[in-house]
């Protein structure tokens, strides 16, 4: 009768359950990835809808001037600044977005949203949101113009310089356009940064998306979570 495995057969076991799973964790990490992806690409196509509805209502995405109007209107505490979490925050303070949650994407310096929004210093916390959203250096956007335009964009690196984290979203970076479309682009691994068209997407001038124009594109970025 045989009394169990011997040390080799237990060690052969040992070497093909530790081959397998060298074999499926890639696997594994990359449908991750893709899973985070997706829930960004459908929370981004949620705050397009925001951010058009923002701009019947109130003339442009939001900016200083919209958020003097969205507190005259809804005469409610409105906290502003200068992050692309306290331009989001009007459309929640708008009445507009419902939920802290269509904000969030997997990054390095992102956190599950709590629901907590009873003021507006605790909509929109650091670490809530993981969308950058683009500006007139600090004036909003209007959805006129070319559009294949980017309007929001994640995952950016936690140094918040303009370029994007190739780690998340499987080297891809989750863009929403002028047209409400969501397109996921690749990250130049080395650079970080992102083309449209052959340019990164605040290059200005011929042959770029934004044309020759006197708008000058800049990223209000996500206000990471304290501690990253």
């Amino acid at each position: 009768m045989r009394q169990g495995f011997t040390l080799v057969e237990l060690l052969v076991v040992i070497v093909i359950i530790a081959a397998l799973a060298g074999l499926t964790a890639p696997m594994v990490i990359r449908q991750r990835k893709k899973a985070d992806q997706t829930e960004a690409v459908n929370n981004a196509r949620q705050i397009g809808l925001a951010l058009f509805e923002f701009e019947t209502e109130y003339g442009s995405f939001p900016d200083d001037s919209t958020a003097t109007a969205v507190k005259d209107a809804t005469d409610t505490e409105l906290v502003t600044g200068t992050t692309a979490n306290d331009r989001f925050r009007q459309l929640i303070r708008a009445g507009i977005a419902q939920s802290e949650t269509m904000f969030y994407a997997k990054t390095s310096f992102t956190k599950k949203p709590d629901g907590i929004m009873t003021t507006a210093a605790q909509a929109l916390g650091p670490g809530e949101n993981g969308f950058g959203i683009l500006m007139n250096t600090d004036k909003g956007l209007s959805a006129a113009g070319n559009p294949s335009r980017p309007i929001i964009a994640t995952p950016f690196k936690i140094a918040m310089d303009g370029t994007f984290d190739s780690d998340f979203f499987d080297g891809k970076a989750v863009v929403l356009k002028l047209d409400n479309s969501v397109t996921s682009l690749a990250i130049v691994k080395d650079s970080g940064n992102v083309k449209l068209n052959g340019k990164t997407m605040i290059e200005t001038g011929a042959d770029t998306v934004w044309g020759v124009t006197d708008i000058k594109p800049t990223w209000a970025y996500p206000k990471p979570k304290t501690g990253t």
